[in-house]
């Protein structure tokens, strides 16, 4: 996984719901792990893929926290700056978790 670092020049505030999606992250850590013991056990296809879609669900929902954070704090504050890398960076990064 490719790690970006922020390079705009807009001043960088925390965004608010960090402790939200490093608990959501956690969940969907420990369920996964479940789920992998799901697997090992030899347990029914159709529990494991009901889990697994639960896990998909609990991702994309992180991601649209993470979406709305990244909106109500970097992107507005790019707009009021004039940096429009952000508005670019935004939309590759909307394409690429929607694919």
């Amino acid at each position: 996984m490719e790690s970006k670092t922020h390079e705009h020049e807009h001043e960088h505030h925390h965004h608010s719901q960090t402790k939200a999606v490093i608990n959501r992250i956690s969940r969907v850590t420990g369920h996964m792990q479940s789920v992998k013991t799901m697997v090992e056990e030899g347990r029914d296809c159709s529990d494991i893929l009901i889990q697994l879609s639960a896990i998909r669900s609990a991702i994309n929902n992180i991601g649209r926290i993470i979406l709305q954070d990244h909106i109500d704090h970097c992107v507005v504050d790019a707009v009021e700056s004039g940096d429009k890398k952000v508005l670019e960076d935004l939309n590759n990064a909307i394409e690429k978790f929607l694919k």
